[in-house]
């Protein structure tokens, strides 16, 4: 089996396949590692386009020389720190695994993970994966990234996804708001159902676009806050 860290050949291995056109999970197979390993590997030494094997070997092993000593306290830290976030999440009402995966992408240090990544971090079915991706992706809170010109994507938190968020809550106010509404009409609001679903409408309607104007304020207050690079 493999050590944990790769050598100048698997480097050279992995520079061939991507010239080949081989994806990460066939150059993965040829070097008996894990997919996340590639994937990670080159996202972090300049992408599919501008992976260049002994320089990705040099700063690897430069990375390593000014690790801290604190290294392995350091990421239990950020496992505990994660495994609490997620927690919190689902406390709220975030299913399960979407929160478990929000959690992973908010406190990695990489930018995004890709499937294969999620899946080995959290030891789930890339089934589960899939289907929370397109859930977060539906309420606003994850963005797609493809990786150089492979067919392989990388997800992450993009900066408005609170506000993208936020947005979505609002527009399910809305939507409610607009049923009420009309099923007000229809009943009558002179009657005890009508007056009801018109109280409803007048509250949805009103919360929405409280929530939508706020969002808006606060998304350019601390847009306004960042500093500039």
């Amino acid at each position: 089996m493999p050590g944990s860290r790769l050598t100048r050949r698997d480097r050279r291995v992995i520079a061939s396949g991507l010239a080949d056109g081989l994806g990460y999970a066939e150059i993965a197979r040829r070097l008996a590692r894990p997919t996340s390993t590639v994937s990670r590997e080159v996202t972090r030494n300049g992408g599919r386009a501008g992976y260049a094997p002994d320089a990705a070997h040099q700063a690897t092993k430069r990375r390593a020389h000014h690790r801290k000593p604190g290294a392995v306290q350091s990421r239990r830290t950020e496992t505990a720190v994660e495994q609490q976030l997620a927690a919190t999440l689902i406390g709220t009402g975030v299913p399960s695994m979407a929160g478990r995966v929000l959690a992973a992408l908010l406190v990695t240090d990489d930018a995004g993970m890709g499937a294969a990544e999620l899946v080995e971090h959290l030891r789930v079915s890339p089934a589960s994966i899939s289907k929370t991706v397109r859930y977060l992706e539906g309420e606003g809170l994850l963005r797609r990234e493809r990786i150089g010109k492979s067919r392989a994507e990388r997800y992450e938190v993009g900066p408005d996804a609170w506000f993208q968020a936020f947005l979505a809550s609002a527009q399910r106010n809305h939507q409610l708001a607009d049923a009420a509404r009309r099923g007000s009409a229809r009943l009558g609001r002179s009657t005890p159902a009508g007056a009801r679903l018109h109280a409803l409408s007048r509250f949805h309607q009103q919360l929405a676009d409280d929530i939508i104007e706020r969002a808006r304020h606060w998304r350019s207050v601390l847009h306004s806050l960042e500093p500039t690079r």
